[in-house]
């Protein structure tokens, strides 16, 4: 059924609060990751990756801010959500945006496996007649 305009803005609220909250608690932990780096400590592959992930979503909260800020421009938001889909900070991401995200890139991996697989097959073969 279709909900109520009461509880769609409720909703959407307990996202953006959720969302800021997280990237709250990231860039805390980024913080702590910066401090270790400055004092010489080495950062494991995941905690780099962790790292730029929450500066990049520093920089994307800028442009996403003047949208919570301005008084009734949230109302634009998704018309630039589909012109720019990578503004929001990945805090804000849906489920369904990120189930998106990972058969986009299954569907490319399996893509490219599919292309290695006709190369070795293609060479093996080339390689087969000139031994034979």
């Amino acid at each position: 059924g279709k909900k109520p305009l009461r509880q769609k803005i409720v909703e959407e609220l307990k996202h953006y609060y959720n969302g800021f909250h997280l990237l709250w608690i990231d860039t805390k932990v980024a913080a702590r990751m910066v401090w270790r780096l400055l004092h010489g400590q080495v950062l494991t592959r995941r905690e780099r990756r962790r790292l730029l992930r929450t500066c990049a979503d520093l920089f994307r909260l800028v442009p996403f801010l003047v949208f919570v800020i301005v008084p009734f421009m949230e109302f634009l938001l998704p018309v630039f959500l589909k012109l720019f889909p990578e503004m929001l900070p990945s805090t804000f991401e849906t489920e369904s945006k990120k189930e998106e995200k990972q058969k986009k890139k299954l569907n490319a991996k399996l893509e490219l496996a599919k292309f290695l697989q006709e190369t070795i097959a293609e060479m093996a073969k080339r390689n087969k007649a000139d031994t034979g």
